[in-house]
């Protein structure tokens, strides 16, 4: 899922907290939002990273190219509206992500095509690797397996009778991690996702700047 070099790890490591950080953040947020106070009992309606952040779950991800963070744990009968709440708070992790990615590629577009400046090649790289590293996070976290973002929101649109087979799918998720991990098939399924995301939002921050 990440690239794995030390200048790459090091310039890198601003956009993982990020990535890992906020994408829970949004989680807590939206939860409260829609009537659901645990994270914020739980001191996790917070921008603080160590609130966030499984430090087993960074360093894997820094030297296994795969790893988590400490999710956020809600309370779906606290929400308003039920399935409207889960869905939401189960988007608003890859949404954040692909903010941010957004924002920071608007930062180098920016810099280098309207204000002319030539940035340094670390700066170059810690905004780039922000922008890589969330819209990757953003689209896996969206694959519908057990326990990712992708698979909440189909299990709160799922006939109530599919939902307990499809939860059942979590018992093999690691089994299928190891294969995306040790095979190209995670490449297949993020890159041409990716790179439209980054036209898109190259194209609109051209027309923008």
């Amino acid at each position: 899922m990440f690239g794995f070099n030390l200048m790459e790890m090091v310039a890198g490591l601003p956009g993982l907290i990020m990535a890992l950080a906020l994408h829970e953040y949004a989680h807590a947020r939206v939860a409260v939002a829609m009537g659901d106070f645990t994270p914020k009992m739980m001191g996790r309606l917070t921008l603080n990273p160590m609130a966030h952040i499984d430090p087993i779950g960074l360093v894997v991800l820094l030297i296994a190219r795969f790893g988590w963070a400490k999710p956020v744990v809600i309370n779906p009968h606290n929400f308003h509206d039920r399935k409207k709440g889960e869905i939401l708070v189960a988007l608003a992790g890859p949404a954040m992500n692909f903010l941010l990615a957004f924002l920071a590629l608007g930062v180098m577009i920016f810099l280098t095509h309207t204000m002319r400046i030539e940035m340094s090649y670390g700066l170059r790289a810690v905004l780039w690797l922000i922008v890589v590293y969330n819209i990757n996070f953003g689209i896996f976290n969206l694959i519908p397996l057990p326990p990712l973002d992708g698979s909440r929101i189909l299990m709160a649109v799922l006939p109530y009778e599919m939902q307990y087979r499809f939860a059942a799918l979590e018992r093999y998720s690691m089994i299928i991690f190891i294969i995306f991990i040790a095979t190209p098939i995670l490449g297949y399924i993020l890159v041409p996702i990716a790179q439209l995301l980054l036209g898109l939002f190259s194209g609109i921050w051209m027309l923008v700047l």
